[in-house]
């Protein structure tokens, strides 16, 4: 599936840490979260590298995508991933032009992927500066 992604050399824990701030800053919470390491541990026993899903809002696009139609609620929230990747821990977003590929929601779309791209990028640009434990210091 096309994705908005990077992957950024800090610790599991420290990108979902800038993920999150940086969403916030783009307008964007946070309101569901799985943990699949964790679940896949309990529940079925399974060991995993981290991953986690971050179920990422902003409430004024939502209500402008839901009165083009109400059925994009299947859509809600917005998939964000924060995964260990072994080189790096990769962060992806879905990419609301793919999801939603009817004209009508051409120009909300485009919004929406760039206030992500730029949650993404904000994350990458903190990463340069190494402010966060790198990776295998966590």
């Amino acid at each position: 599936m096309k994705a908005i992604e990077t992957i950024v050399q800090l610790a599991p824990h420290d990108a979902e840490v800038a993920a999150r701030a940086a969403l916030a800053d783009q307008g964007f919470g946070v309101l569901t979260e799985i943990d699949v390491a964790v679940v896949f541990r309990a529940k079925l026993g399974v060991e995993r590298p981290f991953l986690k899903i971050l179920g990422a809002c902003n409430p004024g696009f939502a209500q402008r995508a839901l009165q083009i139609d109400p059925s994009v609620s299947l859509l809600l929230p917005c998939n964000v991933v924060v995964e260990d990747v072994g080189e790096g821990t990769k962060i992806s977003a879905v990419d609301p032009l793919v999801l939603m590929d009817d004209p009508a929601f051409s120009e909300l779309g485009a919004e929406v992927a760039s206030r992500l791209r730029q949650a993404l990028d904000a994350v990458t640009d903190a990463s340069h500066g190494r402010s966060a434990s790198p990776i295998g210091e966590d």
